[in-house]
């Protein structure tokens, strides 16, 4: 199943590159771009402060598929489909024993940003960009290794999705996209890019009202449009 999911997204970005490869007009082009992720799950609520103080953050990647698409005078509307690997890392000592939980969570995202471009003369323009994005949570893993004390070594568990009370976090996440990039006029761009998760992972089932979790992700990228 997590292979057919894997598969499933990876022809859903070359369904959506084809797609836009094959329009017409001046005021449409289609990119990639990829890079690395500095994710946790930041907690909110009560005693978030000392969860939190707790987390750092999970390095991942990021690979996506978008399209450019003029609306006004450097002005864009920029949808895409995207592969990110979030979670989180906790590092921890509890009754004598030192350890750390790797969280990683790989995830589908869809955004929507709106671009605004600012030309900068004849290099390239900065571009500012927001908007909403949807994710879903297709596969995961959790890896606990005790460093000191008793029972040291390493332990994988395989994460499930949902909202019932079996499951690790929710099977989808809605959020908001904050961009900041600059693009070269061949077509070369790096950027930066923060997602700010608003969904609780928690599931409904084991949900806490006092207490929610949501993504934080601080991505930096390398990418090509034409």
């Amino acid at each position: 199943m997590k292979k057919l999911l894997f598969s499933a997204s990876l022809l859903m970005l070359a369904t959506g590159a084809f797609a836009q490869s094959t329009m017409t007009g001046s005021t449409g082009r289609i990119g990639v771009k990829a890079g690395v992720n500095l994710a946790r799950i930041h907690a909110s609520g009560t005693n978030a402060g000392s969860t939190n103080d707790l987390t750092k953050d999970n390095v991942g990647y990021n690979f996506t598929v978008f399209g450019d698409f003029g609306v006004g005078n450097n002005f864009f509307i920029q949808p895409g489909i995207s592969l990110q690997n979030k979670g989180t890392k906790i590092e921890t000592t509890v009754a004598g024993l030192t350890g750390t939980n790797t969280i990683n969570v790989m995830a589908i995202e869809v955004p929507i940003n709106a671009v605004l471009r600012i030309p900068t003369g004849n290099t390239g323009a900065v571009q500012i960009s927001a908007g909403p994005y949807i994710g879903f949570n297709i596969d995961g893993q959790s890896k606990i290794e005790v460093t000191s004390g008793a029972n040291q070594g390493t332990t994988k568990t395989d994460l499930k999705f949902g909202n019932d009370a079996g499951d690790k976090y929710t099977s989808t996440d809605f959020g908001a996209n904050f961009g900041l990039a600059y693009r070269l006029t061949n077509g070369f761009q790096v950027g930066a890019n923060y997602g700010l998760g608003l969904t609780d992972l928690q599931p409904k089932a084991n949900r806490n009202n006092n207490y929610k979790a949501t993504n934080r992700v601080l991505g930096f990228t390398v990418g090509y449009s034409f």
